[in-house]
């Protein structure tokens, strides 16, 4: 399903982004990605404001926009509330007015747009009032990042102190890289005019950084591998019905599914009943990718017969079973399972798409997860009988996979294991080029 460029932008685009009309107009941007070793959040830091202050964020593939926590400490000369009735809150589907019963501050004003926000790790939901602000990140030329780049109107929301609940320590909001007008791919494509295209690269490392790239590759990884030129591409769908906590109402998900037909486990189909591999009229099942749930998540019966197909091929290779650890239910002894460019020796999984010979290949670097020198578990869980969505692709399994969503065509591009590419997500150069 794919939509028009930027014509929705065009509404505010000359006022909103005058600033970053510059001399020097970036053809890439690019962020560092951390992982919090406590929640396995994965997390990146902007500078926003003004003066800019670094600002720690969840990196939320799914969400809406951007939103951080105004409560207390927010100053700049910079920010402005966004008014109700304007161009900007008509665009987002503001719910309407702010009353304020205090003394006005960021994130508290009369007559300013309000919109629904949430915590998608904690499942919060609340209301915010929209605003605009400063935003500055790096550009890059694919290779290294370059010069500092500034938005003068950044859209995002003021969330409240209860939304932080649960998010790794030092965040103070979540950066949405949504499918949305405001999320954070289409607002820098709007202001630089590049394309509604970014890549992310997810280290599974806590002491090296991963990246994500807004607009279009190169993406060069040392040892100067471009991971943008070995791509497949697959469909991505619009699921009709929001999958928020707390929405509008009449509006699509802002997240990213794509049309699993099929899952394998070493090159053998396993039972499942298909019809919840689709999207249903009220948004109900289907398969979308996700950096907030740290392992994938499955619909009840797809994990029990997926489970039981990796037990039988695991024990074909003399994997022995091990006592289960939290949060997974299947672990095997360490003792049969050799070590491989691209992980444990253990059954191969297959997320077959829009046709037999289109699949992603989980190999066990993102399949099984090391609980202790002598045993690995898989790395996926189970999500219930009535799950909203019948499978979620996680943090784990994205882990050095470059992922690159064309936003603009509906096209997800994916690399499968960077290891067999003798590279990883943590092999960007963020060493600046002057």
């Amino acid at each position: 399903m794919a939509s028009s460029s930027l014509p929705y932008f065009l509404l505010f685009i000359s006022a909103s982004y005058a600033a970053a009309a510059t001399s020097f107009r970036p053809h890439a941007l690019v962020i560092a990605v951390s992982k919090d070793a406590s929640t396995l959040q994965y997390l990146t830091t902007i500078h926003q404001r003004t003066p800019l202050v670094p600002v720690k964020l969840v990196v939320d593939l799914g969400g809406r926009f951007l939103w951080v926590n105004c409560d207390g400490n927010y100053v700049s000369s910079s920010y402005r509330p966004v008014r109700c009735g304007s161009a900007q809150c008509s665009l987002v589907r503001g719910l309407g007015c702010e009353a304020c019963y205090s003394a006005p501050r960021p994130g508290c004003n009369n007559k300013t747009c309000v919109l629904p926000l949430d915590n998608t790790v904690t499942r919060i939901g609340t209301v915010g009032e929209l605003d605009s602000d400063v935003v500055s990140v790096k550009s890059t030329d694919g290779s290294n990042p370059g010069r500092v780049v500034s938005v003068s109107k950044f859209i995002f929301s003021c969330g409240p102190t209860l939304l932080l609940e649960g998010l790794a320590g030092g965040a103070i909001g979540m950066a949405g890289l949504g499918r949305t007008k405001i999320g954070l791919p289409s607002q820098f494509a709007s202001a630089f005019r590049f394309h509604r295209k970014f890549g992310i690269c997810l280290s599974s490392s806590t002491a090296a950084n991963g990246a994500v790239f807004f607009g279009c590759g190169p993406y060069r990884l040392l040892p100067g591998i471009d991971a943008s030129l070995s791509l497949t591409y697959t469909p991505l769908f619009i699921n009709p019905v929001s999958t928020a906590t707390f929405s509008s109402g009449n509006e699509p998900s802002a997240e990213y599914f794509i049309g699993v037909k099929s899952v394998k486990i070493n090159e053998k189909a396993i039972k499942v009943n298909t019809s919840l591999l689709s999207i249903d009229n009220e948004g109900i099942g289907g398969t979308k990718i996700s950096t907030v749930d740290p392992y994938t998540v499955m619909e009840s019966s797809i994990y029990k017969a997926f489970t039981k197909a990796f037990i039988s091929a695991a024990a074909a290779m003399n994997i022995t079973r091990a006592a289960a650890v939290a949060p997974f239910s299947v672990c095997f002894s360490s003792k049969n399972v050799y070590s491989t460019r691209v992980g444990p020796s253990v059954p191969s999984i297959d997320l077959v798409l829009q046709n037999k010979s289109v699949f992603w290949r989980i190999f066990g670097a993102n399949s099984m997860v090391y609980v202790s020198d002598k045993v690995l578990c898989l790395g996926f869980v189970d999500g219930g009988a009535n799950p909203r969505t019948s499978i979620v692709i996680g943090g784990k399994q994205l882990e050095n996979n470059l992922l690159q969503f064309d936003i603009s065509t509906s096209k997800l591009g994916f690399s499968s294991s960077l290891l067999f590419r003798r590279t990883t997500c943590a092999n960007f150069n963020f060493t600046s080029n002057p």
